[in-house]
């Protein structure tokens, strides 16, 4: 599971900074060319990236999410060292909710009432617009992750799918006709409450929700549960079951509601633990029930619950898919999401 790397001092902490791209320094090449820049601002760890699209980038940097004020600081800081050197074209933000996404409202772009301390009310999206002053794209960072898994990964070529992330939280990034799901907010749909085994009576570790999926198999909520960091528990523990079952139920909602193509199963729990998705595969069929159309869901259970394609880079990369919509969006109005 991702740990928070929090340091209470207030400049960036180099320590925590890094670039995590081999040879990546500006070049004689890459100065002044036209550049765009994808923030993913998640719950333990930012990743800032400089690029000319998702195949050709030219820098990646890395940093521990701190207090809202020493974040942004420390954001700005390596935003403002690209500029020195490239043109910045467009920018995309995703980040961890929940956070408002209509532009006609004054919060637009503000985290609301979030699990993170001191984020409530943080204004991340118009202070980084106002500073840079170029078509920004913002959506959370899973709805990001999940446009770029449909642009360069294990979505291409469909129309709807859901990317679901297990890590520090749980997370759905729904995608329905190549557009992310917007409403009275964005999905929340790892705070669904889900029926669970009778034998299980956990209470669960969500602070506003108690028993909702994030609060039975987030990697915290899974630590709390066993009392044991996540890396010691093996892989034969009975609470991967509970996970498992949750995570099945979960996936029934979301197939009975959403009707996804296809459902990607990511972040530090899955990817750390690939024996889960066979077993959410197994506790799948059952539960639909053989009702409507679950005869044949059942039948592509391989490939309709899958790893995410692009594995850790589909955050990232998702940041760089919310700039280029955002590019398009001043070329052709209302633009849809392009492969």
């Amino acid at each position: 599971m991702e740990r928070d790397a929090f340091d209470g001092g207030g400049a960036m902490m180099e320590m925590h900074t890094q670039d995590i791209r081999a040879g990546a320094k500006p070049t004689a090449k890459t100065v002044r060319g036209d550049c765009i820049v994808g923030i993913e601002l998640g719950g333990t760890k930012i990743i800032c990236t400089l690029a000319r699209g998702h195949d050709d980038i030219v820098e990646t940097r890395r940093l521990a999410t701190r207090d809202p004020v020493s974040t942004l600081a420390d954001i700005e800081r390596i935003l403002d060292g690209w500029m020195r050197t490239h043109d910045l074209r467009a920018l995309g933000i995703g980040s961890f909710g929940p956070i408002e996404l209509n532009r006609s409202s004054d919060d637009f772009g503000r985290i609301g009432k979030t699990t993170k301390p001191g984020w409530h009310g943080a204004d991340v999206v118009q202070r980084l617009m106002r500073r840079y002053d170029v078509p920004t794209g913002a959506d959370t960072d899973v709805n990001a992750a999940a446009l770029a898994e449909g642009r360069w990964g294990a979505a291409r070529g469909l129309s709807s799918w859901t990317y679901i992330t297990v890590g520090t939280g749980v997370g759905a990034g729904i995608v329905v006709g190549r557009q992310t799901v917007h409403g009275l907010g964005h999905p929340e749909a790892g705070h669904m409450l889900v029926r669970r085994e009778p034998s299980d009576e956990w209470e669960g570790a969500c602070p506003f929700h108690g028993d909702c999926v994030e609060g039975l198999v987030s990697g915290p909520a899974i630590e709390r549960r066993t009392g044991m960091s996540g890396d010691a528990i093996a892989d034969d523990h009975p609470v991967w079951e509970h996970v498992a079952d949750a995570l099945a139920t979960m996936m029934h909602n979301m197939l009975f509601t959403v009707v996804p193509e296809r459902i990607l199963l990511g972040g530090g729990v899955p990817s750390r633990r690939p024996f889960l998705i066979p077993m959410i595969r197994s506790r799948l069929e059952p539960r639909m029930g053989g009702y409507a159309g679950s005869d044949v869901i059942t039948a592509q259970l391989e490939t309709l619950l899958v790893a995410p394609g692009l594995g850790d880079e589909a955050g990232p990369l998702g940041s760089l898919a919310l700039a280029l919509d955002a590019l398009d969006a001043t070329v052709t109005p209302n633009a849809a999401t392009h492969a």
